[in-house]
């Protein structure tokens, strides 16, 4: 997650005696987010002569208020904001008063800016939730509650807006906070304030409304003021100091610098060096001006290790008594940020802290009913859905629970092929199931068997529509390596689905597993010394693109069966098309289901022209080549 924009330039917390507060505001589209945040600003004198003469001019040309000051356009600055009245974006403002300075993040009300909101709650202390006083409580009212509680934060105040178009009504509001408040009880907030006020008038915001006598609570801006922030309570926890950094600047140096995440430090200290386990004590802890006795959390330091120790950009410093849990296989809750839903198995790139490892979400437990809190079985994930998982990386992560500690506990799914960040997590704990499963190692290994069959181990991945010409071009290839002496193997995938995968259908989360498991046997084949052709539609890229993961370079073979639709729908060798039309298959692929040809396959053959022996006559030549190459490179 992301650190708050334009925190460095707050001035230090402790010139206004009340701490750094960050928070922010959310809720539904039009409850009157960045009017209110608009006149916080305001009250809190905060403004320059300019950018009141700037407020002033934007509000007679484009505001919503007639002659009076439109206090959102304070905030919201995109144009497309001003355009549409809404805000798209996080904005984040800083402010201070006498008491305490603010990161404040106004946040969109729009479903379709979920993860924005959720970017702008990473990193807040508390969350003001709007609502109209005229609407009551709206499904987005619900979701970012819940999302608020989801990523950890604990005061709440909840601001009933718009009380002037509700005729200060306190019965109104009385039944407002109520419902609410029956909402939050499962939400785990530690505490809930609710207020009355109109933001465009700026009742009870600064100074106590005189049309709502009945109200006897603390103003918005005192609730700010007062309520707790988390830095004493990250500095009780044990040390984590993730590395971001191996700072070497001459022979004589060699540091690693980051920030301390929790916890504090002092030279001397033992710690471990996470997953590793190697331990160690702290030498050194170095800032800009010299040598510091210590370092607590938020502190930005370099550390200087007292033993020669390998530790790289993501390890952690832990505390010797209290490490980070170290798994490679954890539950987690997932926010989807993606139009394109997610599948178990499907490959991912998880970032955790300065790690990116590759991932798979394993297991889908189950969703969750944003308007009931109820679980709900699942297959996928769609869009702004949050779900329950078990989660698998490739190399072991250092973690904590993220309702013990924040800023180690969070991660987000990166797509693999377009770098977009399509997911963010918050761990639960970590799954112990493979901390006992070591890898067993055999005298016999991959080089042994592929010396005795004479030959260079690989897998041909043929991939193509149905009907495309894949398994006749195979089956020949085979028969033809077969006759010349070559360990060879064909995995089909319709006899597969016939014993292996026979539980598998055919929605996207079927396909996705079956191509998983396909090339897991197809890796322990190569392991033995084969030859394998795997001859599967195989439809998303990103699902062959894992398959090849899986493999050591020079031992996977994307071969792409490119015949049109047309031509494979006028052969229809099984009927399957004519069905297809008929409505009696459905997610048929290349009909009612894509199919995402390869953009670089190591071998396209294309059918349109070329006859099936010649397809097989270059296929050969490529296998043969391949095995004279590594005969060639062994001799040498």
């Amino acid at each position: 997650m992301d650190a708050v924009q334009g925190a460095a330039e707050a001035p230090e917390a402790s010139a206004h005696g009340g701490g750094l507060l960050r928070f922010i505001t959310c809720g539904s589209v039009d409850d009157g987010k960045s009017t209110l945040l608009g006149r916080l600003l305001y009250d809190a004198s905060t403004l320059k002569e300019d950018q009141l003469a700037v407020l002033a001019a934007d509000s007679s040309r484009i505001g919503t208020q007639g002659s009076r000051l439109d206090f959102a356009l304070l905030v919201d600055g995109l144009a497309a904001e001003r355009e549409q009245g809404i805000t798209i974006d996080v904005a984040y403002r800083f402010f201070a008063t006498k008491r305490r300075t603010f990161i404040a993040a106004d946040t969109p009300g729009h479903e379709q800016y979920t993860r924005n909101m959720i970017t702008g709650a990473s990193t807040a202390d508390a969350a003001v939730v709007l609502i109209d006083a005229t609407k009551g409580m709206l499904k987005q009212t619900r979701r970012h509650s819940f999302l608020v509680s989801l990523v950890g934060i604990r005061n709440i105040v909840l601001a009933v807006n718009k009380m002037d178009l509700a005729g200060y009504s306190h019965e109104l509001f009385r039944d407002i906070a109520s419902q609410y408040a029956g909402f939050a009880a499962h939400l785990g907030f530690d505490s809930l304030a609710a207020i009355p006020l109109s933001a465009l008038d700026g009742d009870n915001v600064h100074t106590r409304s005189a049309s709502m006598h009945w109200y006897q609570g603390p103003t918005l801006l005192d609730w700010l003021e007062t309520v707790p922030v988390h830095d004493e309570r990250l500095r009780m926890l044990p040390l984590r100091f993730p590395v971001q950094w191996v700072n070497r600047p001459s022979p004589d140096f060699r540091g690693f610098a980051g920030t301390v995440a929790s916890g504090c430090m002092r030279p001397g200290d033992r710690v471990r060096i996470q997953p590793s386990g190697a331990e160690t004590f702290i030498k050194r802890i170095v800032r800009k001006g010299g040598d510091m006795p210590a370092a607590f959390a938020g502190d930005a330091v370099t550390v200087v290790l007292g033993d020669e120790v390998d530790v790289s950009r993501g390890d952690f410093l832990s505390a010797l008594d209290a490490p980070a849990t170290v798994a490679d296989q954890f539950e987690a809750r997932v926010v989807w940020m993606s139009d394109d839903p997610l599948y178990p198995s499907r490959p991912y790139w998880l970032k955790s802290g300065r790690r990116t490892v590759n991932a798979r979400v394993t297991r889908i437990k189950h969703r969750i009913d944003i308007n009931t809190m109820a679980s709900v079985p699942a297959t996928r994930l769609e869009l702004n859905a949050v779900g329950l998982c078990n989660i698998g990386t490739d190399q072991p992560l250092s973690f904590d629970p993220y309702e013990e500690n924040a800023a180690t506990g969070c991660f987000i799914l990166i797509d693999r092929l377009t770098n977009a960040t399509v997911g963010a997590g918050m761990i639960s704990f970590g799954l112990g199931r493979a901390q006992h499963v070591h890898p067993q190692r055999f005298t016999v290994d991959k080089a042994a068997r592929a010396a005795l069959n004479a030959q260079k181990p690989c897998l041909l991945w043929f991939t193509g529509l149905s009907g495309s010409g894949k398994s006749t071009i195979a089956n020949l290839l085979e028969q033809r390596l077969h006759h010349e002496g070559y360990r060879t193997y064909l995995l089909d995938g319709d006899n597969l689905r016939g014993g292996l995968n026979r539980d598998l259908g055919f929605t996207e989360a079927d396909r996705i597993e079956n191509v998983r498991r396909v090339a897991e046997v197809g890796r322990m084949m190569v392991d033995a010394g084969l030859i394998v052709i795997t001859t599967l539609i195989s439809p998303f890229r990103a699902d062959r693109d894992a398959a090849r993961g899986r493999f050591s370079p020079g031992e996977f073979y994307e071969v792409y069966i490119d015949t049109p639709l047309e031509v494979c729908e006028a052969r229809d060798p099984k009927g399957l098309y004519k069905k297809a039309r008929a409505g009696q298959i459905r997610n048929f692929t290349g009909l009612d289901s894509p199919y995402v040809a390869p953009e670089s396959p190591d071998i396209r053959v294309g059918m349109q022209d070329a006859s099936v022996e010649d397809a097989v006559e270059r296929l050969y030549a490529f296998v043969v080549g391949r095995q004279t190459a590594s005969d060639n490179a062994a001799a040498k």
